[in-house]
């Protein structure tokens, strides 16, 4: 029986994770669930489990917490000492999806016990890559990529020679803007940018999605993951969400990665990695799709892409103050303290700013240097913001 834990367990890509799990319930053992503010949602599913231990993320959640647990048997916890405590229990797998830099420690403290570490968390890997593929070296531990993108390069790179690609496409589906006129753009609001058209996912993520911002990432986590020269990646936009990833060989041949719009895939593969088990996914019927479009990602209408690739190239700890600022602009737009144009403008003032800041932007990959660099481009993007609102 493997001891698994999901950290962001509340959130879409942690209750398709337990929705694997529940179907094959004699195979795994629960060891720590994790979640912010659902409550219920997180009780329910710790008792439903017999889970050793449910962390809230809210301090001043852990009194209903107690409530919602009682007498089940189930630990309660809550604050982000909690959160490491559950990452430090034994546990042969580990879901890392507690969205945005909050899940950086989380996912290295399994990852120093020497869990397989599947990583939905794209931000580990945008402000501390180096450091995450150093600790699953020095324990021989796993790094699984979940977002849809990646697990379908690492499926394309099987049994492949990385030195013998050329190339590597990352699809985005576009967001919810991507017929929108650039005009338009200035006058969204948090509730157009929340709709997706192809994917079921919370409303950070899916404002991300709009904005490209979490393409942007996506490329930095590209090339940390898997070692990838920055120009030797691509993004394309694929309406139809079906093809998630393409793999380029220095013979010209293309492989992809084609499935349907449905996280439990990726997931999926992480969770039986190295077998394929059978998922309760859709079969495409290629006929009825009819055909498969793509559009040029343009940095005019995404401007996150281009600072993604500046950010690359850049190095250090620009990831994480990138990341950082992207984090405080959203909060912003959704608050409606700035437009949806504004977010990219922030970020790269931030970045400007923050950068210039040598010693502390080529500090080294340490955790305690990631936090500084996300600490301080955080107090810089909220600075930039208050200066213009009085202007």
């Amino acid at each position: 029986m493997r001891r698994i834990s999901v950290f962001g367990a509340t959130g879409s890509i942690g209750q398709n994770t337990l929705d694997l799990v529940r179907r094959d319930r004699e195979a795994y053992r629960v060891v720590a669930l994790t979640g912010a503010g659902n409550i219920e949602r997180l009780a329910r599913d710790a008792i439903e489990f017999d889970a050793e231990v449910a962390v809230t993320a809210d301090p001043e959640r852990l009194a209903d917490l107690r409530d919602a647990l009682a007498g089940s048997g189930v630990e309660a916890a809550a604050g982000e000492s909690a959160l490491i405590e559950a990452a430090q229990r034994p546990a042969d797998w580990v879901m890392s999806a507690i969205v945005g830099a909050a899940g950086l420690a989380p996912g290295l403290h399994a990852l120093e016990q020497g869990a397989s570490l599947a990583l939905a968390n794209k931000e580990s890997m945008v402000c501390a890559g180096p450091l995450m593929m150093e600790t699953a070296r020095a324990t021989s531990a796993k790094i699984l990529p979940v977002d849809s993108e990646h697990s379908a390069v690492f499926q394309a790179l099987i049994g492949e020679d990385l030195a013998a690609v050329e190339r590597v496409i990352i699809t985005a589906s576009g967001g919810a803007f991507r017929d929108w006129p650039l005009e338009q753009l200035a006058q969204a609001t948090p509730e157009q940018a929340a709709t997706h058209p192809n994917w079921a996912m919370g409303q950070r993520i899916t404002i991300d999605s709009a904005s490209m911002f979490n393409k942007a990432l996506e490329l930095i986590e590209t090339k940390e993951f898997f070692g990838i020269e920055p120009g030797m990646i691509e993004v394309v936009v694929h309406p139809e969400s079906m093809i998630h990833a393409l793999v380029g060989f220095r013979d010209g041949a293309l492989m992809a990665h084609v499935g349907p719009a449905d996280m439990r895939h990726a997931i999926g593969f992480a969770l039986h990695h190295p077998a394929r088990q059978a998922l309760p996914v859709e079969r495409l019927d290629l006929v009825k799709l009819g055909q498969f479009t793509f559009r040029e990602a343009s940095e005019t209408r995404w401007p996150a892409l281009r600072l993604a690739r500046e950010v690359m190239q850049a190095g250090g700890l620009t990831g994480a103050v990138f990341n950082a600022a992207k984090e405080r602009a959203l909060d912003a737009f959704i608050d409606r303290r700035i437009g949806f144009n504004d977010m990219a403008r922030v970020v790269e003032e931030t970045l400007t700013c923050v950068s210039a800041q040598d010693s502390l932007i080529h500090a080294g990959f340490t955790l305690d240097n990631v936090r500084s660099a996300d600490h301080l481009a955080r107090i810089t993007a909220d600075e930039i913001m208050g200066m213009q609102a009085a202007s």
